[in-house]
């Protein structure tokens, strides 16, 4: 064989070592990702019906009740005065200061203090009272006593004397040249009056009206706010006829006194001459009683400086049966010894001539003293009340 042949079968076999080694398995070192599998716990909500025990626990507020005892100061004294109260009958200036008058002397003779007022109404009268039932004094009329007895108990401690007398009456006022002549006539026209609390200026006439067979539901009412209020209201024309407290004239000589239902209301008429308002704040006819004339006392004389020719323009067409007079009455609570005390003052006032500057003038209530009376003294303006149908509870409404 020559050397090329040789070359070629060498070159021919290192080429067929190397395919065999190709052709064998070998180790070879890889680098694999691990795929793992992993579970998680997951908490799912499930409704599972468990009884369970539940102890409860509750929190209890108690709530303590603390009465505090508070001294209240002594009665009469300046941090706890006597509630003087007066229904606005009349101007309320003259109440003010006649009051004051009033409460002056009343603490000179019992050694307490007292405090005036007004309240705005009969009916606000009458509440206060009730609403004060161990300190206040009630200068009120009839019908508002019984209102205030039936309301919450409140008692009477006396009634007013004017001029020897324990009554009074209502009088019923037309214009002097109107064409009525007779209550009876009155049916349909406008009627002022003092306040539906008032005995004279409203329970006496209308229960007269109705007695006289009236349709009292035709007639027009105006309520005034006082006496002298209705009196100017006709005066100036605004209403047909008014009602007013009505107290007899006194006559000449005082020789005797005027007869219910026998005299005129107006006999000062006959002495020809029109009534005089004199400095002391009196009218007279003819001069005074001392002088051989008249004193007129009814409701017009206390508008005289308002209207000095009332007498003239005005007439009295009727009066009322008698009305037991204005009462002093105490709260339901208080003390009788301080009542009777005051009530003696009181005896003794209207007997002073400081009186004539308070509860004795023509422009307040024109007393001339006090008399002790009971609970019956009012069982008339009960009866008449009753005969309406007028009660506490229509006045105040229930409670």
């Amino acid at each position: 064989m020559s050397k090329r042949t040789v070359v070629w079968i060498s070159l021919a076999l290192l080429v067929l070592a190397f395919g065999l080694v190709a052709c064998a398995p070998q180790e070879v070192q890889v680098e694999v990702t691990r795929v793992v599998t992993q579970t998680e716990e997951v908490e799912v909500p499930v409704e599972v019906e468990v009884p369970v025990e539940v102890t409860r626990v509750v929190t209890e507020t108690v709530t303590e009740t603390v009465v505090e005892e508070v001294e209240m100061a002594e009665l009469g004294s300046a941090e706890r005065p006597i509630k003087v109260l007066f229904v606005p009958s009349v101007e309320v200036d003259a109440i003010i200061s006649g009051g004051e008058v009033l409460a002056q002397a009343l603490e000179e003779s019992t050694g307490m203090q007292f405090e005036v007022s007004v309240p705005t109404s009969y009916a606000a009268t009458i509440e206060e009272m009730c609403a004060s039932p161990d300190d206040t004094i009630g200068f009120i009329p009839a019908q508002g006593y019984v209102l205030a007895n039936d309301r919450c108990g409140v008692t009477v401690g006396g009634a007013a004397v004017r001029f020897g007398l324990p009554w009074y009456a209502a009088q019923i006022v037309v214009p002097f040249d109107s064409e009525i002549q007779s209550a009876e006539e009155l049916a349909g026209l406008t009627w002022a009056i003092p306040d539906y609390g008032s005995t004279s200026g409203y329970l006496y006439p209308l229960s007269m009206l109705k007695d006289m067979g009236i349709d009292t539901d035709t007639i027009n009412i105006v309520e005034s706010g006082s006496h002298n209020n209705a009196m100017l209201a006709l005066y100036n024309g605004e209403v047909d006829f008014a009602t007013a407290f009505f107290s007899p004239p006194l006559l000449p000589f005082n020789e005797r006194q005027w007869a219910y239902g026998v005299d005129d209301p107006e006999i000062w008429r006959d002495a020809g001459e029109n009534p005089v308002r004199t400095e002391e704040g009196r009218t007279f006819v003819a001069g005074g009683p001392d002088e051989g004339g008249y004193r007129i006392l009814d409701a017009r004389s206390s508008v005289t400086d308002t209207a000095p020719d009332i007498f003239e323009k005005t007439r009295i067409l009727d009066l009322t049966p008698q009305i037991p007079n204005d009462s002093v009455s105490f709260g339901p609570e208080f003390p009788l010894a301080i009542a009777g005390d005051i009530v003696s003052a009181l005896v003794d006032f209207t007997a002073s001539e400081a009186c004539l500057q308070s509860i004795c003038s023509e422009e307040f209530y024109n007393w001339t003293g006090l008399a002790e009376v009971t609970d019956s003294f009012y069982d008339p303006v009960r009866a008449n009340m009753a005969a309406l149908g007028i009660s506490a509870e229509d006045v105040f409404g229930e409670g």
